[in-house]
């Protein structure tokens, strides 16, 4: 297997070498587990972030990330969920896709959810951001929500997300081309 060195947030990982598609490879960045890069990267985008009421991030692999800056900042978060569960009513939903995603998906926000974020500043954050495809079912959340959305944060720029103005991110993670 092949590996990728990645240095953020003063953590140095070997990410292994994962094909996206027969002509592409991506590099796996996974938070979960691994609190001193969670710690260290929601500090560090913490320090480049707008003021935000709430942190919003989809399921899953974004929880530590927005978890881990609510801790350390404004105290609120709302994860959009993959699936409807049995307690949520008043549904607010928008399909997706993703790049680590085979399929196009469905992000949902429960009533409660969407109470949270209506008025708020909200922050949206995640761990890699590369096609933009969930930024933007996210972004269509708060929206939908009544939220005004102040920033998108991530950790990673993948590929050509570095290019983009809009977004916060601590590091470019390369794609890799067959």
């Amino acid at each position: 297997m092949n590996y990728y060195e990645l240095n953020v947030a003063g953590c140095k990982r070997m990410l292994p070498l994962c094909e996206a598609s027969p002509n592409l490879d991506i590099a796996a960045f996974i938070m979960f587990g691994d609190v001193e890069i969670t710690e260290n990267s929601a500090r560090e985008l913490l320090k480049k972030c707008p003021e935000h009421d709430v942190v919003l991030s989809a399921e899953a692999k974004g929880i530590p990330l927005c978890y881990e800056m609510a801790r350390q900042g404004c105290r609120d978060y709302v994860i959009a969920r993959k699936s409807v569960k049995l307690y949520m009513t008043d549904i607010v939903a928008f399909k997706c896709k993703s790049i680590t995603t085979a399929k196009e998906q469905t992000l949902y926000l429960s009533g409660d959810d969407v109470k949270k974020l209506s008025g708020k500043r909200v922050l949206i954050v995640d761990d890699v951001i590369s096609t933009g495809d969930s930024l933007l079912a996210l972004e269509e959340l708060v929206k939908k929500s009544g939220g005004t959305i102040v920033g998108k944060a991530t950790v990673l720029a993948e590929g050509d997300a570095q290019k983009r103005d809009d977004i916060i991110f601590l590091e470019n993670l390369p794609v890799f081309a067959k």
